[in-house]
């Protein structure tokens, strides 16, 4: 820790010498406890949940001038205890992000390094914010701006496991050897739209244990429409190509809609559609719809039974959810209901199930201490039914509950805007 606190000043004292540029610095502090009781899945009949305390540091960089951008993210990501009280082989700080961008011109830019990638609603591309450690890529992105009402990124990203000197099977966690993207993004009077086109490299081991790279495409993009209490949204994509020598057919479509009724309540109601794949099909096919690098904490039921590191090449989801929001000055409140239910068919061996899931229900308040801390405290409940037993094991009639209570420290230690 002690590292971070010199490069701290240092970045500090570098300020004081350098012209015509803007130097950041901020931190982050963010404890969080959780009650897990049926979190992720169904808890099993009389076994007790988990109770801990995880906690994000953070201290964050940001340089710029007239030719380069520069940020620096510095994290720690710990549960409270897991290190000893005398341990002196704390070693867990990492570079969340550590990237550069060179200006090239006022409508050109080019951005490399770790970095978080984030487009849209975050359902293809998020920096998956609520895990304490979030998500980052090692990557480089080519920036076209010609105007204000447009822009295109193109993404590039070649993975290794190491420096070495023939090539070796990409195994790491981050999931894809390479990907290549387009996204532009456009802005009407009252709407905007964006289209992405992604292509994921997969590499693995054939049956000849030949080292092979799969390209699954993700084809879509988002349409926004905002007017006075009004606001909608509606995004869809298609998946083909091949992944691990399996063909790829799968699609996605979501839709919300939202109306301030007063200055302080506001209601929505949406729906998530992703496809899937009948329990019984015997094939080798993929039809179940991926959100890849999404947020998928944000979206179907924030217990993350769907899609966080699960339900993936499974029956797929649907999911109608309706948001009673409340906000007035420090004090904010929201409450969601999902219902889910499979789009393909759930078996129970040879019996065919509802395809009914179940009910989730997720309430969560908020309180602005200050202009840098936010407290937050939230509470979820699964009412699941048979079907959603099969899917995840577990015992759908015990009470499968989540409580989490949050604290958010974001304090601006340092900013410099210096001129010749």
């Amino acid at each position: 820790m002690k590292k971070v606190i010199y490069l701290a000043v240092l970045l500090v004292l570098l300020s004081t010498s350098l012209s015509a540029q803007q130097i950041d610095l901020s931190a982050e502090v963010r404890p969080r406890f959780e009650n897990r009781h049926g979190f992720k899945t169904l808890i099993n009949t009389n076994v007790d949940g988990a109770n801990f305390i995880s906690q994000r540091s953070r201290l964050n960089f940001n340089f710029k001038n007239d030719k380069l951008k520069l940020g620096i993210v510095l994290q720690n990501v710990r549960v409270w205890g897991d290190v000893g009280t005398l341990s002196s082989k704390d070693t867990q700080i990492a570079f969340h992000q550590a990237w550069a961008e060179a200006i090239l011109s006022n409508k050109v830019s080019l951005k490399l390094g770790r970095q978080e990638i984030v487009y849209d609603d975050h359902r293809i591309f998020g920096n998956v914010g609520w895990a304490q450690q979030a998500r980052s890529h090692d990557a480089l992105l080519l920036k076209f701006i010609p105007n204000k009402k447009n822009r295109l990124d193109l993404g590039f990203a070649v993975n290794a496991d190491g420096q070495f000197l023939t090539d070796a099977l990409y195994s790491n966690a981050a999931g894809y050897k390479s990907f290549q993207y387009a996204w532009y993004h456009t802005l009407f009077n009252n709407s905007s739209l964006s289209l992405l086109l992604l292509n994921t490299g997969i590499e693995y081991l054939d049956g000849n244990s030949n080292q092979t790279v799969d390209y699954m495409q993700t084809i879509g993009g988002r349409y926004v429409y905002k007017s006075g209490k009004f606001n909608a949204n509606a995004a869809g994509y298609l998946q083909s190509g091949k992944s691990r020598n399996a063909n790829v057919s799968a699609g996605y479509f979501g839709a919300n809609l939202d109306y301030k009724v007063t200055s302080n309540f506001s209601l929505g109601i949406g729906i998530d559609y992703l496809s899937g794949k009948d329990m019984n099909d015997s094939s080798t096919d993929i039809k179940s719809f991926a959100p890849l690098f999404g947020t998928n904490h944000k979206f179907n039921g924030w217990m993350d039974y769907f899609y966080v590191g699960n339900h993936a090449n499974s029956v797929g989801l649907t999911d109608v959810n309706v948001t009673l929001a409340y906000k007035k000055d420090k004090f904010s409140a929201k409450l969601i209901p999902h219902f889910f239910s499979a789009p393909a068919n759930v078996y129970n061996n040879s019996t065919k199930m509802d395809s009914n899931l179940g009910t989730e229900i997720d309430l969560v308040l908020g309180y602005k201490i200050a202009s840098d801390i936010m407290f937050n405290v939230g509470y979820s409940r699964m009412y699941a039914t048979s079907s959603l037993e099969v899917l995840k094991g577990g015992d759908k009639d015990e009470n499968n509950s989540w409580v989490w209570m949050m604290i958010s420290f974001k304090p601006k230690l340092f900013s410099s805007i210096k001129n010749n």
